[in-house]
């Protein structure tokens, strides 16, 4: 038994990011091929493109801002150009900010999270569920965070936008499930990236300490349950929250 996406189109927004990259790469090794989503490192799409077809894969770089709608739209029209329709969409992107307290925190911040979190998934549903009512066939992946089990000091703004991020999925999975279409959520831990590598930072003994693994949790091993939640192994599976996070986070029923 192997995770085999050939024949696959795959969608990572945000692409060029430090989970970005190592989704599309799995993904890519799965037998997939790319659309790389970039907001504004063309450079950097463009050096996972070269690494993706040197893998055997097609790839295509897709430039669009994933909080306005007619900017997700262009993006689903430019990939069903250029490579077919897309079966695989992993909204993966997020705006970046500054985290403080609720009193400090601005309220654009707020406003950025949602655009990001929560109108970018409608956006990428409204464009990219449509061709996949006609196949009967699709995957819906969010990246959401440990963090919305958390519910720690300075963290309002982004678990605000995640939470409205769980809604939504929630609610799209039951309403696409008939279409045989799945939608599901991966929640990361605090991950080692290819930045902490370069930067010696893998370690941090009081978060490993809170977790039941004991340590932080890796890149390859969030975009390996992408990868398992885009096959067809998991095509029964739909509505999921999964923390990727060692246990430090623990859903209840």
């Amino acid at each position: 038994m192997q995770i085999d996406l050939s024949g696959k189109i795959a969608l990572v927004t945000g692409a060029t990011g430090e989970l970005g990259r190592v989704m599309a790469r799995t993904l890519a090794l799965c037998g997939a091929d790319i659309v790389i989503h970039y907001n504004s490192n063309l450079g950097k799409a463009l050096e996972l493109q070269r690494e993706l077809e040197a893998l055997g894969r097609r790839a295509v770089c897709v430039q669009a801002d994933i909080t306005k709608q007619e900017a997700v739209l262009a993006m689903q029209q430019e990939a069903a150009a250029k490579l077919g329709d897309v079966d695989i969409v992993v909204a993966n992107a997020v705006v970046q900010y500054a985290w403080t307290t609720v009193l400090e925190q601005a309220a654009e911040d707020y406003v950025s999270q949602f655009e990001s979190c929560v109108l970018q998934s409608v956006f990428l549903a409204k464009a990219f569920i449509p061709a996949m009512l006609g196949k009967r066939s699709g995957r819906m992946i969010g990246i959401n965070t440990e963090c919305v089990m958390q519910h720690f000091a300075t963290q309002s703004a982004y678990v605000a936008g995640k939470r409205g991020m769980d809604g939504v999925y929630r609610v799209l999975a039951k309403e696409v499930g008939e279409h045989q279409i799945t939608v599901n959520q991966v929640a990361p831990g605090w991950t080692i990236s290819e930045r902490d590598r370069d930067n010696q930072t893998e370690q941090n003994e009081g978060y490993s300490q809170s977790v039941p693994l004991k340590r932080r949790g890796t890149d390859q091993e969030i975009a390996n349950v992408v990868a398992f939640l885009a096959s067809d192994l998991a095509s029964f599976i739909t509505g999921a929250y999964v923390p990727v996070s060692g246990g430090n986070v623990m859903p209840a029923i």
